[in-house]
């Protein structure tokens, strides 16, 4: 294919000349000869498709970064992209749910090599992220094994199926076929109090974090093939940011990063077998254990044994999550038609032990660690791919193919004292035990709680399981050599919930051979998970200060019918957008607007009193405070503006890279869709609070810097982003404003030889936080009862970091 001109942006760090990153990207990733995410024409280039992709090359930038994690490097790459360490959110402390557009975490869809990957088992139940959403763990994926991340900034259900309402996310792997790469980080954060000293910290250095990739590339056979195979180790200490007890009486002692250790293993192996026939596999298992501090039961608390821990104790919520890949398909030709048959597997297991913590109505006896169940999600998809070129006008490409997937979602019972509640002589209690035989606490007089503090057990095994049956067809055509156009479309068809058919059509128009149009209007939908559909947990939660009981009712539960809570159903969107690229050699620019409309949106709704619950119910739960369900309960409406710029020029005797990359978003909730049973109750059902959480997915402006100057051996990279202000409100519905706030990283790169690369940098130079929430830390009004919300850059500080790469 000749090529006249190319204009490709790269996020992040960019270490060569513009010219020379065309000739490395065209030669080294061959996005010439592959289909780019969002188009299925083997002939297409990232720069003349309709709608706008970034192309992250993820060695580049973690080599120049204090980033170890795939969510955290592109959280500080991509402007669109948000995704946040969370404190006090249990399952969530371990999953860092991520975002695009600011819509939900699971309204975008990752893909590994194309193919769908599968989602976390976590549901997000507190934090500000993903609120009631299930999403996907990137982090499951080890960043040494990945080539590039390919991030499509458009809706794209009508070509890759549900979940794609904000966009697409295809997660590349690394295909060398020869030598081995290594690379060693160790980094730590050196803590300072942001101002006063009203922040303290266990250790004046914390979360030292070490991790260790080794990637091997081998040829297979004599016919072109190969394996490629990825192993790493990471290990993340505690990094513990608290209030000032002389200055504040937090409700939390400890707050910040939880400790993590996580173990990788993933292959890539495309084998020829014949002329025409070509065996692929990906294998991917990791394994994470993640210990997070729950909130802090104090010596007096009613679910404290003052024998057993005389001062109080903050339970640790001690997760682990194992996660398998097995993806294998066959590439072969019939009649023409390049057809890809393939079957992806994924399953996702998520478990907690609750240790340094106690059930309360045991009394001394209690233990102080239970198994508390978990959750598991397995996946699998067998479909086909068919492409074509035709030799009309000046191109036309057809794809078609089809898939069927099926899903299982299980709930793991836990150990019965991790959620039961005993008498004063250990029998279990139910609604028709004596009040007198229950359990109290002779300083209060209240009745105790049951199940292990800081995560009560799942009480129940569940296990349910649906599948789908989805074709598709997406055409490209090419009526001229500056205008094309394209037309996508998709019916699917879920078990459990009905029929979908959704379409797109993009276009492109070069005006000039630098300067193009392109847009898009597309309908889209997203399936209610399972996970939203089925799960059902007692939790206890702390509102304002106070221990509260909270049953989250499924959605096909007694309580939730009571009230009126209509069976989910699926979300659906309308997308439309519309830019141009620029390109004159040194300088690109891509300027894209966009609008999303969403309708039934799945979210949680607020905290109902017992006495909202017929006198029926409430006689069946009577140890509930609060009630919260799923349901279909708001429209939204989004529109923003992303922005790149790219500048490259010779400065002295080296090169200097300039990228500018911005994200302007603005969501509005248009509706809330209140039961007729709950009519008048539309605060309670989705109230300021809940509304905040949702608006604060993102900031309203993200802008990411990045320079890059190299000269010879040696080259410097500088990043600040600015995250814009959020507004959060608290239990008393006061406002927790967040204003905007600014942080640098800084790298010095060397090159002692070819084989031979060491980094040294710091993230988060000066030494940003959060806003501090001082005013009611006192009792626990921040979500996490810390003294942040994790809405912008996170509250770890400083972090000082080398990296040393090495090959041979």
């Amino acid at each position: 294919m000749k090529i006249k001109y190319i204009s490709i942006v790269f996020l992040g760090v960019s270490t060569l000349s513009y010219a020379q990153q065309i000739k490395d990207t065209l030669k080294e990733s061959k996005i010439d000869e592959v289909a780019i995410t969002g188009s299925r024409n083997k002939k297409r280039t990232v720069v003349n498709t309709p709608v706008p992709i970034d192309i992250i090359d993820i060695k580049q930038v973690s080599q120049s970064t204090g980033q170890v994690e795939v969510n955290q490097l592109l959280q500080f790459s991509a402007p669109s992209f948000n995704s946040n360490k969370q404190s006090g959110s249990d399952g969530a402390d371990a999953v860092d749910p991520a975002t695009l557009r600011g819509l939900g975490p699971d309204q975008t869809l990752l893909l590994l090599n194309g193919k769908r990957y599968h989602q976390s088992s976590l549901i997000n139940l507190f934090g500000t992220k993903g609120r009631g959403n299930t999403g996907y763990d990137m982090n499951t994926i080890p960043i040494g094994a990945i080539k590039r991340v390919e991030v499509l900034r458009d809706g794209a259900s009508a070509q890759y199926g549900s979940d794609a309402i904000a966009g697409v996310i295809n997660v590349i792997l690394n295909d060398r076929d020869k030598g081995f790469e290594g690379n060693l980080f160790t980094g730590m954060n050196l803590f300072k109090s942001p101002g006063n000293n009203d922040v303290v910290s266990d250790h004046k250095v914390d979360g030292t974090t070490f991790d260790f990739s080794g990637n091997l590339g081998t040829k297979i056979g004599s016919k072109g093939g190969f394996g490629n195979f990825t192993v790493e180790f990471m290990n993340k200490d505690y990094a513990i940011r608290n209030a000032n007890p002389d200055l504040y009486t937090a409700p939390r002692q400890r707050f910040g990063d939880a400790k993590a250790q996580n173990i990788y293993f993933f292959g890539n192996i495309e084998l020829p077998l014949s002329d025409g026939l070509k065996f692929y596999s990906r294998q991917g298992f990791s394994h994470r254990n993640t210990k997070a501090y729950a909130w802090t039961r104090s010596a007096d608390a009613d679910g404290n044994i003052p024998e057993i821990y005389p001062t109080g104790f903050n339970p640790i919520e001690n997760t682990s999550i194992t996660d398998f890949t097995f993806d294998n398909g066959l590439k072969f030709k019939v009649l023409d038609w390049d057809v890809d048959f393939y079957n992806a597997f994924g399953n996702n297991r998520f478990t907690y032990q609750i240790d340094n913590t106690i059930n309360a109505t045991l009394g001394i006896k209690s233990p102080t660690s239970f198994n508390a169940g978990g959750h598991s999600l397995l996946q699998n998809t067998t479909g086909f791919n068919a492409v074509k070129q035709f030799k009309v006008l000046e191109g036309l490409n057809i794809a078609f193919g089809s898939e069927f997937r099926y899903e299982k979602f299980d709930i793991i019972k836990g150990e019965e004292a991790s959620y039961a509640m005993y008498d004063v002589n250990g029998n279990l209690v139910t609604a028709s035990t004596p009040q007198n035989l229950l359990v109290t606490n002779p300083l209060s007089g209240n009745v105790r709680p049951g199940g292990s503090q800081g995560f009560p057990g799942y009480s129940t095994d569940i296990g349910k399981s649906r599948n789908n049956f989805a074709a598709y067809v997406d055409t490209e055509l090419d009526v001229t050599k500056n205008w094309m156009v394209s037309i996508a479309g998709r019916f699917e068809n879920y078990n459990d919930f009905g029929s979908t058919l959704n379409g797109k059509f993009a276009t492109r128009y070069a005006i000039t051979p630098q300067f193009a149009f392109r847009g898009s209007v597309s309908t889209g939908f997203r399936a209610p998970s399972l996970a939203q559909k089925y799960y059902s947990q007692q939790f206890t939660n702390f509102q304002g200060g106070q221990l509260v009981t909270i049953q989250l009712a499924s959605n096909d539960s007694k309580i939730a019918g009571s009230l009126g809570i209509p069976q989910l159903k699926q979300e659906t969107s309308v997308n439309g957008s519309a830019g141009f690229t620029f390109n004159t050699g040194k300088f690109t620019a891509t300027v894209d607007g966009y609008y999303i409309q969403v309708k039934n949106r799945i979210v949680l709704t607020g905290y109902f009193a017992q006495a909202d619950l017929p006198a029926e119910v409430q006689a069946e739960n009577p140890f509930i405070d609060q009630v919260q369900f799923f349901s279909n309960a708001i429209d939204t409406r989004t529109k923003g503006v992303d922005l790149i710029l790219s500048y490259t020029e010779n400065l002295g005797s080296g090169k200097l890279t300039a990228t500018l990359a911005g994200n302007y978003n603005d969501m509005e909730i248009t509706k809330v869709n209140t039961s007729e049973q709950l009519a008048g109750k539309e605060d309670i059902y989705l109230s300021n609070r809940e509304k905040a959480f949702i608006l604060a997915s993102a900031p309203k402006t993200k802008v990411n810097l990045n320079l890059n100057y190299k000269i010879n051996k040696f080259n410097v990279n500088l990043q600040m982003v600015r995250f814009d202000k959020a507004t959060l409100i608290g239990y008393d519905d006061t406002e927790q404003v967040y204003n905007p706030k600014v942080t640098t990283d800084i790298s010095f790169g060397y090159e002692f030889c070819k084989n031979l690369n060491l980094t040294v940098g710091s993230k988060n130079l000066f030494n940003r936080y959060p806003t501090l929430q001082t005013t009611h830390v006192s009792d626990g009004n921040t979500e996490g009862g810390g003294i942040f919300d994790p809405v912008q850059m996170g509250f770890a500080g400083r972090q000082a970091f080398a990296r040393l790469n090495f090959k041979f």
